[in-house]
C-alpha cells in the first residue's frame, strides 16, 4: 500500500512539473521577436557576437536565434553638436579580412569600401543559411547597383570545401558574389561561431547592424535601408 502511495505522489509531482515547464515555455516564447537586427551600439564589438561554444553544433544553435533592432545614428532632436560628434566617434570600423574567389585570388573587404556592404557568413550544410538565400538573391538583383553583397563561405576544408560550396551555388542558380574563407581569417575577425550571420556595413566601412540567425526579406531590406541612409 505504501509503495502505491509513493508511486502516486511521484506521478503527481511529475505532472505538476511538466505543466509548469510548458507554461513557462509558452509565456517566454510569446515575448520573442525574430524579425529584428542588432546594431553596432548593442554588442557590435566583434568579440561579442552571438556564440556557440561547440562549433560542431552550429547549425542547431542558429535555427532559433533572436536579435534586436535600433538605428545607431538615432539621436535626440535636442542633442548638441558635441553629442553628435561623440556618436560618430563611437562608430566601429568593420575589420578588414582576406578571403578568396573561386579561382583562388585574394579578395579583401577593403576592396569594396565606398559602397554599402551586406556581409553574410554561410555554409552549404547549414539549413537556416539555405532558407534565407533566395531572399539574398532577390535583394542582390534589386540592389546590385547600390549595394555590394559578400557571401562568405565558411570553408573549413573538411565538412565544407570550395568544391562542395561552389557546386551548391551552381545547382541553386545563385548569382550573388561568393567568396571562400579557406583560412578562417574573416570568421576569426568577426567571431562567427554561429551560422548564418549577416553584417550591414555603410559606404565608409563602419558597422551599422548585424543579424545572427536566418532573416527574411523584410529584415534584410531593413538592414539595407540602414546602410543606404548612412
Amino acid at each position: 500500500m505504501d509503495n502505491k502511495k509513493k508511486l502516486i505522489i511521484i506521478i503527481a509531482i511529475f505532472v505538476v512539473f511538466m505543466c509548469g515547464a510548458a507554461f513557462l515555455y509558452n509565456k517566454l516564447g510569446k515575448n520573442v521577436d525574430r524579425q529584428q537586427l542588432a546594431t553596432q551600439n548593442e554588442n557590435m564589438e566583434h568579440n561579442e557576437v552571438t556564440e556557440s561554444t561547440d562549433s560542431s553544433n552550429t547549425e542547431a544553435n542558429t535555427t532559433e536565434t533572436d536579435t534586436t533592432v535600433a538605428d545607431t545614428n538615432d539621436t535626440d532632436n535636442t542633442a548638441t553638436d558635441t553629442q553628435q560628434e561623440d556618436t560618430s566617434e563611437d562608430k566601429m570600423l568593420a575589420p578588414d579580412f582576406t578571403v578568396y574567389d573561386i579561382d583562388g585570388n585574394e579578395v579583401h573587404l577593403s576592396d569594396f569600401v565606398g559602397k554599402p556592404i551586406v556581409l553574410n557568413f554561410w555554409a552549404s550544410w547549414c539549413g537556416p543559411c539555405k532558407s534565407e538565400m533566395p531572399e539574398f538573391e532577390e535583394k542582390y538583383k534589386e540592389q546590385n547597383a547600390d549595394v555590394q553583397f559578400l557571401m562568405v563561405n565558411m570553408t573549413d576544408g573538411g565538412r565544407e570545401t570550395v568544391e562542395i560550396a561552389s557546386e551548391f551555388i551552381a545547382d541553386q542558380g545563385y548569382t550573388f558574389p561568393v567568396f571562400y574563407d579557406t583560412k578562417s581569417n574573416a570568421a576569426y575577425l568577426y567571431s562567427v561561431y554561429s551560422l548564418p550571420t549577416t553584417y550591414f556595413i555603410d559606404k565608409e566601412g563602419y558597422m551599422v547592424a548585424y543579424a545572427a540567425g536566418a532573416i527574411d526579406g523584410a529584415t534584410l531590406q531593413k538592414g539595407i535601408d540602414m546602410i543606404l541612409e548612412n
